[in-house]
């Protein structure tokens, strides 16, 4: 059975310090740059009962005993994705180039993973994730456990699949790599708009530790009910239940568009060129427009042609292109490193421009706030 409870005190103590982790390791410096993107990898494949006696596995082992089954004899090409980024990091470093990755595997993934022997593929995700050679580059995002999306997963369970892939992380990767996850992102990028279960979500992901969350343009709004003036600055997500209770959390704002063709493309980083030779500022006052804008897009890292045969030469070829600068002008960064690097040229979150999910502006106009209750 894979580890995914058991050391909940532990993993508290991990999760809750306050110290920056990436401060003390970017080359970067906020005052030279104009303009950043920043690319996050999803991997899933999910636990099916298709053991030899109905055993739970993963889906790609599967893939793999069945190779004449319908597309499976895409096992192998799926298995190297899963591994290829801890190759393409080392390699990029080493000629002089300063790339960045976020990763979101699911803990179904890492356990089929495990289960199927192929250590070849986690000791390689290993090395970029716990090498101080390569670690600046990489930067892992905490999901829930399986793939279950946020608003119909019921409440109570939100806490415990954060917690388990929380476990199975850190039993994989060790402490000190769980110690810097710090950005969440939700399965299929679903955020729920009940109030209720938006602020039991945002709740369980600081209970757990998590300062940022990733959340689709189209699903947030300004607390006007507009659509968001800025959507290449981070945003401080709201969430007010039917008590009239208040939590809130740094969002990164994920761009509208086809995901797989933006990612697999590298859209995110010519977008970025194109806002900072066009000087596209948020008019925001200080210490906000210390602020670059920041372009984030997230990916299947494995579904569809694109990111199979196109994203590998399209994310080295990008990568090159910065590289005669590499720190300066366009560059690319991860979530916690850009937030980081802004907070510490004094952005408090507290001073993010305001989001709530879609649509709770029409729940709030009809409702006082001030006096509003769970019952009917």
């Amino acid at each position: 059975m894979p580890a995914i409870c058991g050391w909940e005190s532990q993993i508290n103590s991990i999760t809750q310090s306050a110290n920056s982790v990436w401060l003390s390791r970017t080359n970067l410096q906020r005052e030279k740059i104009t303009a950043a993107f920043a690319i996050a990898l999803h991997m899933h494949q999910p636990t099916i009962p298709a053991g030899a006696n109905g055993e739970l596995i993963g889906n790609l082992q599967h893939m793999m005993e069945h190779p004449h089954d319908g597309d499976n004899h895409n096992a192998a090409a799926f298995a190297w994705c899963y591994s290829r980024i801890a190759d393409f990091i080392p390699d990029l470093v080493s000629q002089g180039c300063n790339p960045r990755v976020m990763l979101d595997y699911s803990g179904n993934l890492l356990w089929g993973l495990r289960q199927m022997g192929r250590s070849d593929v986690l000791d390689n995700l290993k090395r970029v994730t716990s090498d101080s050679a390569y670690q600046p580059y990489v930067e892992w995002l905490g999901t829930l456990w399986s793939h279950a999306v946020i608003p119909s997963t019921p409440i109570p369970d939100l806490k415990l699949h954060i917690q388990a892939w929380q476990h199975h992380f850190a039993a994989i990767f060790g402490s000190d790599a769980l110690a810097r996850v710090r950005g969440f992102s939700p399965p299929e990028m679903h955020l729920p708009n009940h109030p209720d279960t938006l602020y039991e979500f945002v709740k369980a992901l600081k209970d757990c530790g998590y300062r940022w969350v990733l959340v689709q343009e189209h699903t947030v709004e300004r607390l006007t009910g507009e659509p968001l003036a800025f959507k290449h600055v981070p945003h401080c997500l709201v969430a007010r239940n039917s008590r009239g209770e208040t939590l809130s959390i740094t969002a990164l704002i994920k761009t509208q568009g086809s995901d797989t063709k933006l990612v697999g493309q590298m859209q995110p980083y010519y977008e970025a060129k194109h806002l900072a030779q066009n000087s596209v500022v948020p008019p925001l006052p200080y210490p906000l427009s210390v602020m670059p804008p920041l372009v984030t897009q997230i990916s299947d890292g494995e579904n569809g042609g694109v990111m199979m045969n196109e994203f590998p030469d399209a994310f080295k070829r990008a990568w090159y292109e910065v590289r005669e600068g590499g720190t300066t002008g366009v560059v690319g960064v991860t979530g916690t490193e850009y937030l980081e690097l802004i907070e510490a040229a004094g952005c408090d979150p507290d001073h993010f421009p305001a989001c709530q999910a879609i649509g709770q502006s029409q729940i709030w106009s009809r409702v006082d706030g001030d006096r509003c209750t769970p019952k009917p």
